[in-house]
Order: structure tokens, then C-alpha cells, then sequence
């Protein structure tokens, strides 16, 4: 059975659990409960650590240090945990790695006792010039850019959990697009002129190479026709491929399981 009693005229709690040697005290401050133990056997002493106790909260309370809400870091633990565990076959265990280490490393230190409704836009490009400040050599803007989205990853666990209503704006404010890169591609005449050059390199190769000459041509047409990264290309196994008719056009289609650097598509 547990022993009870109160101090404080009744705002502080101490109490005694059955076969525990140690007493613990107990309040309500700031909208919700708060527990310690004493780390006493001594009922006497117990109370005294616990009016010492109280007013510590109270004037944390009065500092606005007492978060009602969620802090970044309780939040970015269950991401951890769920990222971790979700993704598994589908996220490399390195990328799973980088997360935790950019969390570790630096988003913790920085958002880890700030409440989710603090992390504002103003206060994440703080972050960015901390990290440009504070750090060495200034981190490159991939570097920075791969912290953000581990931070959005985290803030979106958040708001699944209605613990968050938004997300705030996590754009760069100032050059935004380092440098404009437009990805090269094959006009109509150079696509035509390599799927025939690949084609009659497939007819003249004879002996051991012609069927590699033969898949080379494939994958040339299969990777134009299909758009498909070269990194998406080389991952796509038979499993991968289904092919069915479209009810629609009533044309024989290729339903295709892309597993690229974004997952499963």
C-alpha cells in the first residue's frame, strides 16, 4: 500500500511505493503532472527536497522553461525509431545512418529542448547561420540542405501525430538555386541515329559478345522509352515488371516498381 502525505498546503505530494526504500514527490504545475524522486529514506528529508524541488519548478515555470507541448527531441526519437523500422529493404542502412548522425551531430544540440510550436521559420535559419559560424570549415549547401530535410522528416512525425499544426517555411531565404543544371538529353535525330547504330551493332556482333550487343540496344530503347534514371535502370529486376492490358487504350503496357533513391514508385 502506498504512504502519502502532503506539504505545501497540498500542492506537493510524498509518497511511498510498497517494497520501495525511496520516497518520490509529486505536483501539478503548468498543465500537467510532475514527478521526482527524492532519493531519501527519511521521511523529513524527503519533504525538504521536495519544497526545494517545488519551488524549482515553479520558478522554471515562471521563466517559461515548463514546455506543455512536445520537445524537438522527444519527436525526433520516435522519428528514429519509426524511420528505422519502416524503411527497412528500402533505405540503404547508410542513408538510415545519416539521419541519426545529422540529428545527433546537430539538430538536437541546436532544436533538441525547444518545444515543436518554437521551431519557427526565423528560428531554422538561425540554425543555418549557426551551423555557417560555428563550424570550421562552413558546411557546403548539400551539407545543409540534407540537414533541413532530416529536420522536415522529423516535424512531419509531428504533425502525423497532431502534435504540430504546420510545418514552417524551411526555404532558403537568400540564393536559394546555387547554380541552374539542365539535365542532358537525346534530340529525335541523335536518338534515332544511336537505336540504329546499336541495332546494327547487335546483327554484325557474332560468337560470345552478340548477346550482349543484343541486350545493349535493349536497354537503349527500354531506358528511352520508359524515362527511368540510370541508377532505377540498373536496379530493375524481373519482379519489378508486370505486363498487363490497359482497359483503357486496350494496349498490352508495362506496369513497372521503380526502386530508386526516393523508395519504392
Amino acid at each position: 500500500m502506498t504512504e502519502k502525505h502532503t506539504i505545501m498546503g497540498g500542492k506537493v505530494y510524498v509518497y511511498r511505493r510498497e517494497n520501495s526504500k525511496y520516497w518520490q514527490c509529486s505536483t501539478f504545475l503548468a498543465g500537467k503532472n510532475h514527478r521526482s524522486s527524492t532519493k531519501e529514506e527519511s521521511l523529513s528529508c524527503a519533504k525538504d527536497f521536495a519544497e526545494d524541488w517545488f519551488f524549482t519548478l515553479r520558478d522554471k515555470d515562471r521563466q517559461g522553461l515548463i514546455k506543455n507541448e512536445k520537445t524537438f527531441k522527444q519527436v525526433a526519437d520516435r522519428f528514429e525509431h519509426e524511420y528505422e523500422t519502416s524503411t527497412k529493404g528500402t533505405r540503404s542502412p547508410k542513408w538510415v545512418e545519416g539521419h541519426k548522425a545529422r540529428l545527433r551531430l546537430h539538430l538536437v544540440p541546436f532544436f533538441g529542448d525547444k518545444g515543436l510550436s518554437e521551431i519557427t521559420a526565423g528560428l531554422v535559419q538561425d540554425y543555418r547561420m549557426h551551423r555557417m559560424e560555428t563550424a570550421k570549415k562552413p558546411p557546403a549547401r548539400s551539407t545543409l540542405h540534407d540537414e533541413v530535410v532530416t529536420l522536415r522528416q522529423v516535424l512531419k512525425v509531428a504533425i502525423r501525430y497532431n502534435w504540430l499544426d504546420h510545418l514552417p517555411d524551411m526555404s532558403q531565404p537568400y540564393g536559394a538555386q546555387g547554380k541552374v543544371v539542365h539535365r542532358p538529353w537525346f534530340s529525335k535525330t541523335q536518338y534515332e541515329k544511336l537505336y540504329k547504330a546499336t541495332r546494327q551493332n547487335a546483327a554484325a556482333t557474332g560468337g560470345r559478345h552478340k548477346k550482349s550487343a543484343q541486350d545493349l540496344h535493349d536497354m537503349i530503347l527500354f531506358a528511352a522509352n520508359t524515362g527511368l534514371r540510370p541508377d532505377e535502370l540498373f536496379n530493375l529486376e524481373h519482379r519489378d515488371i508486370e505486363i498487363v492490358e490497359d482497359a483503357d487504350t486496350d494496349e498490352t503496357i508495362l506496369v513497372i516498381e521503380v526502386r530508386g533513391k526516393r523508395g519504392v514508385g
